[in-house]
């Protein structure tokens, strides 16, 4: 059994920038920092940083006056924002840029008068954030169905999407708006990440290579689920785990090729456990497919560049 490992997979760039933050706050303030929301949709990691002295709250009045609070890397509302300055919370907000770009996106659109359709996952953090950025003059569409039913009160609109969309269903969506509402209105470039974008490519060069694959990534985790999901569209059966303990040894019994990947909020230690146990599982080689290399790096907040 040979394993074909994916380029590129595990963390991206605002991933690694969101956890950072989260460790240079430990290391600067000391234990405990307070984060709204698991940082990253990764329980590993959560799990690594609660032992560090974070506490992961969801809703800021679990928060003592005062505190230092950080704000995940999905992204808040107005709100949130706002209710944190009244409480003095001192705040360092891990969001990521490429959530806040379409944060900016927003802004921008809503001041020019338009009302905007976002493409994105009810419930998800990420949407909540975005759509959070104003109270009124915006419509969270999931499916080609969500589309159908919208009910714009002007015909000016736009579009922005959740940064971790599958591409193709992303598309799909998009295509749907134009057909009803020909004169909407795109961002000047693909709201969807450039990691998001990168892994999914890299599934579907290697979904048709393998007899199954297998990604690493917390259930929780939107970008990780779309991969899952890509590689079953090309036809091959996907399975996700969070860890080599969920390997089911029916998942890869009689098959020659298995792919492995993971999700932008996994890390890749949980690829290296995972290798293991497919070896344990009869696997007798690993081959590293070829991919795009990323170079993407993300500032840190000032007042924690100065930490070790």
């Amino acid at each position: 059994m040979e394993i074909l490992l994916a380029k590129p997979r595990g963390f991206c760039a605002g991933v690694e920038r969101a956890i950072e933050i989260v460790e240079r706050a430990l290391a600067q303030f000391g234990a405990p920092i307070y984060v709204r929301h698991e940082i990253v949709h990764n329980k590993s990691v959560v799990d690594d940083l609660r032992a560090k002295g974070a506490i992961f709250v969801e809703e800021l009045d679990e928060v003592p006056r005062g505190a230092t609070v950080i704000f995940s890397a999905h992204g808040v509302s107005k709100a949130v924002q706002a209710d944190a300055e009244r409480r003095g919370l001192k705040v360092f907000d891990a969001t990521c840029p490429l959530v806040t770009k379409v944060h900016v996106e927003v802004a921008k659109m809503l001041r020019e008068g338009y009302e905007i359709v976002m493409i994105g996952h009810r419930g998800h953090p990420e949407s909540e954030g975005t759509m959070g950025q104003t109270s009124a003059g915006m419509y969270l569409v999931e499916t080609v169905e969500d589309v159908a039913a919208l009910q714009p009160a002007t015909a000016q609109l736009a579009y922005v999407t959740q940064t971790t969309l599958s591409v193709d269903d992303a598309a799909q969506i998009v295509a749907v708006l134009k057909q009803r509402f020909p004169g909407i209105r795109g961002p000047k470039r693909d709201d969807i990440c450039y990691a998001t974008q990168n892994r999914q490519d890299a599934v579907k060069f290697m979904a048709p290579q393998c007899d199954v694959v297998i990604v690493v990534g917390s259930p929780n985790s939107s970008n990780s689920n779309r991969l899952r999901e890509v590689a079953q569209s090309r036809g091959t059966p996907a399975y996700m785990v969070d860890n080599a303990l969920q390997l089911q040894p029916q998942w890869i019994e009689g098959k020659q090729r298995v792919g492995v990947t993971a999700g932008a909020s996994a890390p890749e230690v949980l690829v290296t456990d995972v290798i293991a146990r497919l070896y344990e599982l009869g696997a007798t080689r690993v081959t590293q497919l070829p991919g795009r290399d990323e170079h993407v790096v993300f500032a840190l907040p000032k007042q924690l560049t100065n930490t070790v």
